[in-house]
């Protein structure tokens, strides 16, 4: 009777835990998402200032090979800031705390602002691209710091919903700058300066807010061995005093990893009991971001252009995109706990193949069939409406749900550091396969589209309203071992309450 109670209690969603995913989400991965598109708008004014700026300083405008290579290291210095982010998550949630780890991260958000900010009085385009970097290594941290608290701080009933949150944010972000990017806002000669140093704002928000919201309780009981701020903690969180069943649960998982001892990266990459759970975010994080996400808004422009838009509305049809990415990750997060995990990966990574295919033949007969350009934008649309179900939203939530608390932030730097990498490749070769290869680029994200698909269906198994110890058990059979890990065996006789 007392565990029905329990199980009835667990759906609810409390003032403090919801505040706390707004904080976190809209702090950290709100700027990510608008960093992500700023420069866009604004691109031909601030290069007009690299190229005015250079000219004040020798006398001679830059060559048009160089200042396209100057565009290219500043718009690609935020996804390789983005891999040296991921780099410092280990080290940073370990030290810090999941919540520590994101007020200190405001650094790289705050004095870039202020420096893009100045760049244009500074009459140094030199800041704008270290800026970049800093802001860059910000994303890095908080795609997977975000996460990762929001995972820990939700009870297992709410757990993909809050955890599809950050992405939420970040497509906000990106919609956000789209809008501030008008020409008649901020993308112009005056304006662009400000559309840069307003990601500080969301910063400083978090900073000043943040502190009053509880730390990852499973951080302050297996990590920092305090019990009594574990259960104020998620007395907070959960909104009644009896959580004594929520911080058992949290200690058999401690208990169950004690064999284990800290996990690092390279000791993950060692492990057979974890062999699967890596494989898999590997797989997902790569498929997110060489599924051509990055490609279909960089065509976006092109194939609304031939279909008639006029070149002044396609901001306005650009941002319109943005706000169905905005609608549908709502959407995520109101089906993540109906549909599952799985299902709204094998949805979204189907339709985006479906979506590669057809616009591949859509650009190729466009010039001989009058209504294929409308057939190109429907496909835009379904593309981004297939990678905001699952592709973009799902695997980082992912990782929180298949790794325990030992080898998760580990598993997040993996996973992190395949993320901006595939995005850092992507934007730096996709110029050239376009110029190889033209329409039928296309083809090559429908086909990586297809083997994550099947991948997806092959090995990922569902997840939704498990703990993360049933979780664990599952990969355990996967991995060929007798549990989570070989040398422990506590997990086989857990408590009735622990695998209902």
């Amino acid at each position: 009777m007392e565990k029905e109670e329990q199980e009835k209690k667990e759906g609810k969603l409390t003032l403090v835990l919801a505040l706390a995913t707004l904080i976190a989400a809209f702090g950290s991965s709100f700027q990510y998402g608008y960093n992500v598109s700023a420069v866009n708008s604004p691109s031909e004014f601030m290069q007009q200032f690299y190229n005015n700026t250079h000219n004040e300083r020798t006398g001679d405008f830059l060559d048009s090979f160089t200042l396209t290579l100057l565009w290219s290291v500043t718009v690609s210095m935020f996804p390789f800031g983005g891999f040296i982010g991921s780099l410092l998550v280990g080290p940073l949630v370990d030290k810090l705390g999941r919540k520590g780890a994101l007020l200190f991260n405001n650094i790289f958000s705050i004095i870039p602002a202020i420096l893009m900010g100045c760049s244009k009085v500074a009459k140094t385009y030199e800041l704008i691209i270290a800026s970049r970097l800093l802001v860059g290594i910000c994303a890095g941290v908080s795609s997977n710091v975000v996460p990762m608290y929001l995972g820990e701080l939700a009870p297992k009933n709410l757990r993909g919903a809050l955890g599809v949150v950050p992405q939420l944010f970040i497509t906000v972000g990106i919609l956000v700058a789209q809008l501030f990017g008008f020409r008649d806002l901020l993308a112009n000669e005056e304006g662009w300066p400000i559309l840069l140093g307003l990601t500080g704002v969301p910063a400083a928000l978090q900073l000043i807010l943040l502190p009053f919201f509880p730390e990852s309780p499973r951080y302050l009981l297996i990590q920092k061995k305090d019990e009594s701020a574990a259960e104020k903690a998620l007395q907070r969180l959960r909104g009644w005093e009896d959580v004594q069943w929520e911080i058992e649960e949290i200690r058999k998982e401690d208990e169950a990893e004690k064999a284990a001892g800290f996990i690092s990266v390279w000791k993950l990459f060692k492990m057979r009991s974890l062999r699967w759970q890596l494989i898999s975010i590997i797989a997902l994080m790569a498929g997110q971001q060489l599924s051509g996400v990055n490609a279909i808004y960089y065509y976006a422009d092109e194939i609304y252009l031939s279909a008639g838009v006029k070149s002044n509305d396609v901001q306005f049809v650009t941002a319109g995109t943005g706000a169905v990415n905005v609608f549908m990750t709502i959407v995520t997060v109101f089906v993540v706990e109906l549909w599952g995990r799985r299902l709204l990966l094998l949805i979204g990574f189907s339709t985006c193949l479906t979506a590669c295919i057809v616009v591949t033949v859509a650009l190729v007969l466009q010039s001989t069939i009058t209504w294929m350009p409308y057939v190109s934008i429907v496909c835009v649309i379904a593309y981004v409406i297939g990678h905001a179900l699952g592709p973009s939203p799902i695997p980082a939530l992912f990782i929180t749900e298949i790794f325990l608390q030992s080898s998760r932030p580990a598993a997040y730097m993996i996973g992190g550091s395949v993320h901006w990498l595939s995005n850092f490749a992507v934007g730096l070769i996709f110029p050239f396969i376009q110029v190889g290869l033209g329409a039928y680029s296309f083809i090559i994200f429908a086909v990586i589209c297809l083997l994550t698909t099947i991948y997806i269906f092959m090995v990922i198994p569902e997840t939704k309203g498990k703990s993360f110890i049933e979780i664990n058990q599952i990969f355990a059979k996967k991995n060929k071992v007798s549990d989570v890990h070989p040398d422990k065996e506590e997990l086989q006789d857990l408590p009735p309450a622990m695998v209902q």
